[in-house]
């Protein structure tokens, strides 16, 4: 039996033709990828945004409400560990560079093997003392090190992205004799700086001609709508580039016959703000349906591609998923189910609610009907800890200021395993990003998806904060969580 996971990063669902047939986009191969899935209209996240997304997929259980952005823990029994464990040969190829960073640590070292496609956003790659020739004109940000990056990709093949797809196709042809195998597919686009050959964004007939603006900023539009739909037809350039490549490994699935005993996912970690609510970007603001609701596709061998499933489903439910298609027990640790009952109608629905969000940001729920965004009640957010075992974040160490306030204990309920308490909020000291997330908001995504009316209903809004509560509490939110939000 053998598995594939083929991940896209910061996918917006929307501009795929088979979650938005009026869509502009050009993604013929993740259609092509359609036919032969199931199509999952109600799936969620889980965790935000990159690293804590993985960790979801990868233990089965969220991890937004205990900690951010991190490595795994000592403490966690993972995917790749269990495959292992059952005799499951697993390997990742990916240009996901924030694996290799401070705060990515332990995720790709529990494959057997991996390949690593350099040259990504800020990846330290191309080595030069001297400073790179920097845009004297741009829109949103440029970094050096991208800079320098930027200067080795002479041809479309040298990108990362398809690199990547290539490296994928390179091991599946290397063992295509193999009759077990997980293999993960990864690829950091379209994930911002929208950066690939002029030929694609000439697909979409853009008439821009101002300062460079691939790499939007994470903060509120400034930019004019014509700079907005440039940066939009430049996201839509580098989806379409890694689309492209995506259909050089469908190529090669159809070529060695995988469909019929390979069952392959297709996801996304998270999506993007691209001018929606008056945003760039993600993480800073309420967490809405442009970067929640994510695009799922599952082929299993021998079930009818194009069917569709409007069940709720999450992240934290892929991990489950595979171990049942491998024949191996899911460990007692993971709280997210298979999708494999849903899919061969032996299941009704595997939970009635999804809860997503950032550490120490919103707290959400939804039903697939309703959307409840609860925020903190404090300016300052307190109490906030952070509770792992390995001290490390995006690209820092935690709780440098704040040494003699940490303690140490078994503080999580699920593990033995002693862990840091690091304060992540102080009494009295404005929280930064609370200004952004201020107001708790209750939407009707069926009527209203794009999330521009709140609802004023304080009998519906109860309800919801109830439901918010026991979801909390089945995942053994720590005490602070509730004290912050006022619950």
């Amino acid at each position: 039996m053998k598995a594939v996971v083929i991940l896209l990063d910061t996918l917006n669902r929307k501009m795929l033709e088979t979650y938005n047939q009026q869509t502009w986009v050009k993604t013929p191969n993740i259609s092509r990828l359609a036919e032969k899935s199931v199509i999952f209209d109600n799936h969620w996240s889980g965790s935000l945004p990159c690293m804590p997304a993985r960790r979801d997929m990868f233990t089965g259980r969220l991890a937004f409400l205990e900690r951010g952005w991190g490595g795994m823990e000592p403490f966690d029994v993972t995917l790749q560990q269990t495959l292992r464990e059952g005799e499951v040969f697993s390997h990742i190829v990916t240009d996901h560079y924030h694996y290799f960073s401070t705060g990515g640590e332990n995720y790709c070292q529990g494959f057997n093997t991996w390949d690593f496609y350099r040259g990504q956003e800020s990846d330290p790659w191309i080595s030069r003392v001297a400073s790179p020739d920097m845009p004297e004109n741009f829109l949103g940000r440029v970094m050096p090190q991208n800079e320098h990056n930027r200067t080795v990709l002479m041809s479309e093949e040298d990108y990362p992205g398809p690199q990547t797809m290539k490296g994928a196709c390179k091991w599946l042809e290397d063992n295509k004799e193999a009759d077990q195998f997980f293999l993960m597919v990864e690829a950091f686009d379209p994930h911002e700086p929208f950066n690939c050959p002029e030929k694609y964004l000439d697909l979409y007939d853009d008439k821009y001609d101002g300062p460079r603006f691939d790499w939007p900023g994470y903060k509120k539009v400034t930019e004019s709508p014509e700079e907005m739909d440039h940066i939009q037809k430049h996201y839509a350039a580098n989806l379409t580039m890694i689309d492209h490549w995506l259909g050089k490994l469908l190529d090669v699935m159809d070529d060695q016959n995988l469909w019929e005993d390979t069952l392959v996912i297709f996801t996304t970690d998270h999506g993007l703000l691209l001018g929606e609510h008056e945003w760039t970007g993600k993480n800073f603001m309420h967490v809405y349906n442009e970067v929640a609701h994510l695009p799922l596709m599952v082929h299993v061998p021998g079930v009818a591609g194009g069917a569709r499933m409007n069940k709720l489903t999450q992240n934290i439910d892929l991990m489950p998923t595979i171990l049942e298609y491998f024949g191996l027990d899911v460990p007692s640790t993971v709280n997210g189910s298979s999708l494999l009952g849903l899919i061969n109608g032996q299941s009704d629905e595997i939970r009635k609610y999804a809860l997503y969000g950032m550490f120490g940001m919103t707290v959400n729920i939804t039903d697939g009907v309703y959307t409840y965004m609860r925020a903190p009640v404090r300016e300052d957010n307190d109490p906030c800890f952070w509770y792992t075992a390995m001290p490390t974040s995006f690209r820092a160490h935690l709780g440098k200021d704040k040494m003699n306030q940490i303690e140490i204990g078994r503080f999580l309920p699920y593990t033995d395993f002693p862990v840091y308490k690091i304060p992540n909020s102080e009494e009295g000291k404005p929280f930064s990003f609370y200004k952004n997330i201020k107001e708790s908001f209750l939407f009707n995504i069926k009527d209203d998806y794009d999330q521009l009316e709140p609802i004023d209903d304080k009998e519906l809004e109860a309800f919801y904060i109830n439901r918010l509560t026991e979801e909390m509490k089945d995942e053994n939110a720590p005490k602070e969580q509730f004290i912050r939000l006022g619950l």
